[in-house]
């Protein structure tokens, strides 16, 4: 009975030891993961000719979601001239977007009618010329886009703070005001003259439909302000953008 019992006490050691062991090999591997070789930014290393240890990105390298291979749609320019239409379906949810966009970084100088006597000029800021006058009404919809993107003269670039398919609503919008200060009966749809002949005013209902005036949009569609990365279709050959 004794012996047995002796030997009962010797197994419980030698289990306990060993899984005493056990536990430590695995914290010692754990803390090597833990601790394994790295370099502090931009330390130098001795693995590379040039000793940086930050390595350059690979030539031809896109950030997911950043790829820009549409160069109407970014850049407002098509073999180094502005485009002529604005290359995104026109909606009036677009005009809508634009018009928000427009009174919150637009208007503080350029005024909410695009008459150029926002605020800020009112304080003093020189005063940018009105989207009424002849030039910029005959301007092609690119140019307004390239103006944000870049600036122009005291106006600052607007290219961190509205997304592309933004600044192409504000074009849409910038196009409403021009519109709406020499438009003509003639332009109007014969659901439109009818709320004009019968004297109704305030906002159109919501049909869908681009608003009278703004023209066709060209074969561009992006769809979704989430992403930014152009996929083309195959049976029609237009890209669109995410």
């Amino acid at each position: 009975m004794t012996s047995s019992l002796r030997i009962s006490r010797t197994a419980r050691a030698s289990m306990a030891a060993a899984m005493l062991v056990a536990l430590t090999g695995a914290a010692a591997c754990r803390q090597d993961m833990h601790d394994g070789p790295r370099y502090k930014p931009l330390a130098q290393s001795d693995i590379y000719p040039d000793k940086q240890s930050a390595r350059p990105i690979i030539e031809g390298t896109v950030a997911r979601g950043f790829l820009k291979d549409d160069d109407a749609f970014y850049t407002g320019m098509l073999n180094g001239a502005p485009i002529e239409k604005i290359p995104m379906p026109l909606t009036d949810a677009v005009v809508a977007r634009g018009r928000e966009r427009f009174n919150i970084y637009c208007s503080p100088c350029h005024g909410v009618a695009g008459d150029g006597d926002g605020m800020i000029v009112k304080r003093g800021y020189k005063q940018p010329t009105s989207y009424h006058d002849p030039r910029l009404r005959n301007e092609r919809a690119g140019y307004f886009f390239d103006v944000m993107t870049h600036g122009f003269g005291q106006m600052p670039d607007y290219a961190a703070q509205v997304a592309p398919k933004d600044r192409w609503a504000i074009v849409a919008y910038i196009r409403a005001l021009q519109l709406s200060q020499h438009a003509s009966v003639g332009d109007l749809t014969p659901a439109e003259r009818g709320r004009l002949e019968r004297g109704e005013t305030g906002p159109e209902p919501q049909t869908g439909e681009s608003p009278s005036g703004l023209g066709e949009p060209q074969a561009h569609s992006p769809n979704s302000p989430a992403e930014g990365t152009p996929k083309h279709d195959a049976a029609e050959g237009a890209p669109k953008h995410d």
